[in-house]
């Protein structure tokens, strides 16, 4: 048997155990990397490319596979925004749109829309926890079922969380894979981006819920929250227009972005304890709380997804993906979108889009297309599919959780009720947006 398809029955086998038992994730990635390894010592140069020495080998797996600068900047973002949230700013936010709008119907969309916004930013699950308890005051001055406003925080969240570089790890894995810095989120080759055709899907979302909420007329008064500091707010700033200026600076995605942002997030931790007068227990708690279980998922992902791609079984699944479409464009977009969304209802993203970007890639290469096309195709459906289902999207399942503790417990077909139109809806505008643009 040939080493590459014992690579993808390892990758195979790891993919179920992480479906199969979810809170283990990372013991299933970490010995499939291990195991990965292993092999490609054994069977040197057929599993990872030829290399000269053992040390040549252990510097091609740990400092090319597993890409360093996305992980300073997951790490860097995760702490700016820990201590955004501690800031109340986006509570102050949520307070202003309430008190300033024509009724609670038009609020309820705002905070929606205000929270898909903050996500572009700050992880998803932290932003629904953020928003959680201004979304169930308002349910319950109002009278209203908290069922939906707590399910659109989540879909929300998740739907912006693809839209900027800093947004998700998707969103971070496509810019290594493909090469973009800040700025190619916004425009790229002179035409509209991933940031804008995320936005169609945000209109059509508002649109969504303003069907369900925009009967409510009453207007209801808030106790404003007070801030604790703006620092993290300037913090989040600087983050994004210093992104932003790294991206003119710099043709491609070097680790000055990833120091950059890591910096920023220590100089926020210091700001903590100084300023904040925390203690060092305290310092430890924020830091322990940041999501470390997904960097560590993704080392273990960037090593065998690494190992697949260098035998060269992504290049033969995009030849068979060519062999179905038959050269068809249109076909080939359809094909790849609705494939992520029912993946991504089910199954985390992340490995799904380490493996399938390459060969979206690759597919469009072939068929003589823009690979923008199909990779941002595959970028939309893996995202907006996670709300599909409740256990699509970690906010998704916090949200239910949520609602569970406040005695509105929602089951799969309530959440679906939701979901799927809401999923439907936004992906369809999305799409319907980057056809029209990268076509």
């Amino acid at each position: 048997m040939e080493i590459k398809y014992i690579i993808l029955a390892l990758a195979l086998v790891m993919y179920l155990l992480v479906i199969i038992f979810q809170e283990k994730k990372i013991w299933m990635t970490s010995a499939a990397a291990l195991i990965t390894l292993v092999l490609g010592f054994i069977f040197s140069g057929n599993v990872f490319e030829a290399q000269e020495s053992t040390a040549g080998l252990f510097h091609h797996v740990f400092f090319e596979l597993i890409n360093w600068n996305i992980l300073m900047i997951y790490v860097g973002s995760m702490t700016i925004a820990a201590l955004f949230i501690y800031s109340k700013v986006p509570a102050r936010i949520a307070d202003f749109l309430v008190s300033h709008s024509k009724n609670t119907g038009i609020a309820v969309i705002l905070i929606l829309a205000m929270t898909g916004i903050i996500s572009i930013f700050v992880e998803n699950v932290a932003t629904v926890l953020v928003m959680a308890p201004i979304a169930l005051a308002l349910s319950k001055k109002l009278k209203l079922n908290p069922v939906p406003f707590m399910v659109g925080l989540a879909v929300m969240s998740n739907l912006e969380g693809t839209a900027t570089l800093v947004g998700d790890p998707p969103s971070m894995i496509f810019a290594s894979y493909a090469g973009y810095n800040f700025n190619d989120f916004f425009v790229h080759m002179g035409k509209l981006s991933i940031f804008f055709i995320i936005q169609a899907g945000m209109i059509a979302g508002c649109i969504f819920f303003y069907c369900i909420f925009g009967r409510v007329k009453e207007k209801a008064l808030v106790e404003k929250e007070p801030v604790i500091s703006y620092f993290p707010l300037w913090l989040l700033l600087g983050m994004i227009f210093g992104l932003a200026g790294i991206s003119f600076m710099s043709t491609e995605l070097g680790y000055g972005s990833g120091i950059f942002v890591f910096t920023l997030g220590i100089i926020g931790l210091l700001w903590y304890k100084f300023n904040q007068k925390k203690s060092g227990k305290e310092i430890w708690e924020l830091v322990k709380g940041l999501d470390w279980e997904t960097i560590a998922f993704l080392i273990g992902i960037f090593i065998v997804v690494g190992a697949i791609s260098e035998t060269g079984l992504l290049d033969d699944f995009a030849a068979w993906l060519g062999k179905i479409t038959g050269g068809n464009k249109l076909l080939g977009f359809i094909l790849i979108l609705a494939f992520s969304v029912l993946i991504s209802g089910f199954v985390d993203n992340v490995p799904y889009i380490i493996v399938m970007l390459p060969v979206a890639g690759t597919l469009a290469t072939n068929m003589n297309i823009s690979k923008e096309l199909y990779m941002f195709a595959l970028l939309v459906g893996s995202c907006l599919g996670g709300n599909l289902t409740p256990f699509g999207a970690s906010a998704n399942v916090v949200a239910m959780g949520i609602l569970k503790k406040e005695g509105h417990p929602i089951s799969f077909g309530g959440f679906l009720k939701i979901g799927a139109p809401f999923t439907i809806i936004t992906t369809t505008a999305a799409a319907l947006l980057l056809w029209f643009i990268w076509a």
